[in-house]
């Protein structure tokens, strides 16, 4: 059994409404910090796509307060990231008096898991997939036809794509997760692997532009993402045996 009473559902929610206070308070603290560096985050933001456009071409806003709405958007996306530690605690803590005491120590293997996995793929979207995927899209302009991007259309554009690749670098601890609960084995995820290939291609044509080059810098990292958690449902497996033992032992 966990180490506590089940709690009543309207302390549940009592509980989740802290939590949630707590999240909205730190991504305000962070939201602030990074609004006063919001035009050297953004400046940052463009640098793939400003290598990537044609000699003297320049980003464009077409309404008065578009730049103003463009920093508040930075500096908010700014904010969730380095409040990000933060809210994955939140996050765990608020499912943890469910757990056991041996399962409660994997709030810090979580906490560093899900932030490094998370901001390992906004950081391989920036670095490689836009220097590809930009250039090949730039690739259409000629000499009558150029292109003239919006700066709002390009963080909506780029934001999109970053948070993507966040997400799909998360499946490793999903996978981790799904194992743990018994709901996938490692014998499943073999099996699903030609499906797994096909939805990642999938996947991919869904979230990046409409080329093949973003499209397989999308899917190739989510296969072999899928195929690092077939790894780890061994591990989980391993891991949640071993804590049977444990919590046998200790009945």
């Amino acid at each position: 059994m966990a180490d506590q009473e089940k709690m009543p559902f309207l302390s549940h929610l009592e509980e989740l409404r802290k939590r949630l206070i707590s999240c909205v308070i730190a991504v305000a603290l962070c939201f602030a910090i990074c609004y006063y560096f919001s035009e050297s985050l953004f400046q940052f933001l463009i640098q793939p796509l400003k290598a990537a456009m044609p000699e003297g071409s320049h980003l464009v806003f077409t309404g008065l307060p578009e730049m103003f709405v463009t920093y508040l958007k930075v500096a908010f996306v700014g904010g969730v990231l380095l409040a990000a530690p933060f809210l994955f605690y939140e996050i765990w803590m608020f499912v943890a008096p469910g757990l056991y005491r041996h399962e409660k120590k994997l709030v810090a293997p979580f906490v560093a898991s899900s932030t490094i996995l998370f901001v390992g793929g906004t950081l391989f979207g920036y670095y490689i997939a836009f220097p590809f995927g930009f250039k090949f899209l730039m690739g259409y302009s000629s000499e009558y036809v150029k292109p003239l991007p919006s700066a709002i259309e390009y963080f909506n554009f780029s934001l999109k794509l970053l948070f993507a690749f966040g997400i799909i670098f998360e499946v490793p601890i999903f996978i981790f997760f799904l194992a743990r609960l018994g709901i996938v084995t490692t014998d499943n995820l073999k099996k699903s692997r030609k499906y797994a290939i096909l939805g990642a291609f999938i996947v991919a044509a869904i979230l990046t532009p409409p080329d093949v080059v973003s499209q397989f810098i999308m899917a190739g990292p989510l296969i072999v993402l899928y195929e690092a958690g077939i790894l780890i449902s061994k591990m989980a497996k391993s891991s949640k045996a071993q804590d049977k033992e444990k919590t046998e032992a200790g009945r």
